[in-house]
């Protein structure tokens, strides 16, 4: 019996289950590559792959520069791995993205420094992390709606929530690691190699992620799909097709994604730099502290999936909209008590108030498309607000923190983009219990009725 028929009739969660443990571990890895440059950005890159800075705020903008990068290719894998995914399937389409994000951090940890080879340094890091953009930029896409195609429409928020939970699992991971090297090393001993172990180790976490890839399948409503496709039945497909089609759906998916990636780039890399840069907090202590919060924000998120599933989408997500846009009115003052359970405090507010978004996100877009275009329809909401959201929030509020000494801009920034993705929710109809099926028969009405009127 297909894993799809199991699930539906809720007669084997085993399978699903499987599913899930599968799209969790490759994510992890994924994500783990992925932030553990935000958290290297920070700490390392502006002292030992960049030029000397007139100050350390400068070294930092600089970092994040190169940090946006990875966000400016994520779009470009999104194009490129949602076409192969709508076209070709899910399944071999996770296993390419990890073994390129794995890859290309392994040879991050390998790079001279800039005092060693001069500009090449800035230069190989920045095209390394190119790579890593494309990766991540086709694998979150693929993760969440391997789950969501596999599970009960009564529970998809539920299910997509778990590997929705593997992103601070991943960011703990890294955070934990980097955390370990830096409290047990001299700080000379951590700058010159510390901090490549954490990228080194990669290669063992990407390798156990692939293996596991390897036993899953693609969804039965995929796979129908996929033979409507190669029988001719379907006309298109792909990022023109989705864009063409179902223009508000892309819009609105942008904005429901605006304030939730703004805020989650500020509690957990902006942050650091604020307690750090800004307050003159020890490095191991920072690090200690958003551990801990990575490990309640993984909670959340699974609690808050199986919210949105009671109570539906709408209300869980404006709920995180409207309390995340107001975090940084209160957060940045609180940071400056220097109060080590304050501080703590604040990062799980803003990671719970990010998880009532993050954990119903998944749910939301796969709900906006049909299966024919859904991997490039959600690959674009995701990673084009990226550029404009997670990617500019880092470089924008240090280059405010550099000229005011203040969190206020950066508190009011938060505040816009919470009202503008509170507007997009408001925009939504809820579709909890959708029925993906349903989805699609109402793209093929809409399709027979455009070819009668051709």
């Amino acid at each position: 019996m297909a894993i799809g028929q199991h699930t539906s009739a809720g007669s084997d969660r085993s399978l699903l289950r499987r599913i899930v443990s599968a799209s969790m571990a490759g994510t992890v890895v994924e994500w783990y590559d992925f932030f553990l440059y935000a958290t290297a950005s920070a700490l390392v890159f502006s002292k030992v792959l960049l030029p000397a800075m007139d100050n350390a705020y400068d070294g930092i903008i600089a970092a994040f520069v190169t940090y946006a990068i990875g966000f400016l290719a994520r779009p470009l894998g999104g194009v490129i791995f949602g076409h192969i995914g709508d076209r070709l399937g899910r399944k071999h389409t996770l296993q390419i993205t990890i073994l390129m994000i794995g890859v290309a951090t392994v040879l991050m940890g390998c790079l001279p420094s800039y005092d060693a080879i001069g500009v090449a340094a800035p230069i190989l890091l920045v095209l390394l992390r190119f790579v890593q953009g494309i990766a991540l930029g086709g694998e979150w896409g693929g993760a969440v709606l391997l789950v969501a195609e596999h599970s009960p429409d009564a529970e998809r928020a539920t299910w997509t929530a778990w590997p929705q939970a593997a992103v601070p699992l991943g960011n703990l991971l890294a955070t934990a690691v980097l955390w370990l090297t830096s409290s047990t090393l001299s700080d000379e001993a951590f700058l010159s190699w510390g901090w490549r172990v954490a990228f080194w180790l990669s290669a063992v976490v990407v390798l156990v992620g692939w293996w596991i890839r390897t036993s899953i399948t693609d969804a039965p409503i995929f796979q129908q799909a996929k033979a409507e496709l190669e029988e001719g039945k379907v006309a298109g497909y792909g990022v023109l097709d989705v864009v063409r089609r179902y223009p508000r759906g892309v819009i609105t998916g942008m904005g429901v994604r605006f304030a939730e990636n703004i805020l989650y780039y500020l509690v957990v890399s902006f942050s650091i730099v604020y307690l750090g840069a800004g307050l003159g907090m020890d490095t191991s202590r920072i690090l200690g502290i958003v551990a801990i919060a990575h490990a309640c924000h993984f909670a959340a998120i699974v609690l808050a999936g199986r919210l949105a599933d009671s109570v539906g989408r709408r209300p869980v997500y404006l709920a995180g909209a409207i309390l995340g846009g107001t975090w940084g009115l209160w957060a940045f003052p609180a940071f400056g008590t220097r109060s080590t359970a304050v501080i703590l405090l604040t990062l799980v507010a803003g990671l719970v108030f990010h998880a009532l978004m993050w954990a119903a996100q998944p749910a939301v877009l796969a709900e906006l498309f049909p299966t024919r275009m859904r991997y490039s329809g959600v690959s674009i909401c995701a990673q084009v607000t990226a550029i404009v959201a997670g990617s500019l929030a880092p470089i924008l509020s240090t280059t405010w923190l550099k000229a005011t000494g203040s969190g206020w801009p950066t508190a009011v920034y938060l505040l816009v983009a919470g009202a503008i993705t509170a507007v997009a929710v408001l925009s939504l109809r809820e579709t909890r219990g959708l029925s993906l099926h349903d989805l699609d028969a109402a793209d093929r009405r809409a399709r027979a009725t455009e070819a009668v009127r051709a």
